[in-house]
């Protein structure tokens, strides 16, 4: 991608970056560490890990993404994770601040619709697509 193209990518993405970091340092606050790995900032351990596990679902998952930053339960899991988390990137790069509201509508609707709002929802099925993924 072009220098402007990426600029423009990075700051439309920006207001789910910004939330990523507040979590992510309060994660760096608790304990938690953070690394630079491709477009993204990775944040894991501390509070991170803990807000991680309460999301729906959060027994079982490894990680999720705002913006250009990914948080994570460990290490581990966001090597695990990170081919998908970074189409996740990618699509805050594409839809920017609509992500979060198109994602969620995406959910209900499917819910509304008797399946499964998280494995059914295109964003998911995109980033497991894409990733290599189920």
């Amino acid at each position: 991608m072009h220098i402007p193209l990426r600029i423009l990518a990075i700051l439309w993405a920006s207001p789910y970056t910004f939330l990523g970091l507040l979590l992510g340092g309060i994660g760096l606050c608790t304990g938690g560490r953070a690394r630079f790995r491709g477009r993204a900032i990775e944040f894991y351990g501390g509070s991170t890990t803990w807000m991680v596990k309460r999301l729906p679902g959060g027994q079982f998952a490894l990680a999720f993404t705002l913006g250009h930053t990914i948080l994570g339960q460990t290490d581990a899991s966001l090597d695990i994770s990170r081919q998908h988390e970074t189409v996740h990137v990618r699509q805050y790069e594409l839809w920017g601040p609509f992500m979060g509201p198109a994602y969620l509508l995406s959910s209900l609707v499917l819910w509304i619709a008797g399946r499964r709002p998280y494995r059914d929802n295109p964003f998911e099925r995109q980033a497991y697509d894409q990733s290599g993924g189920d």
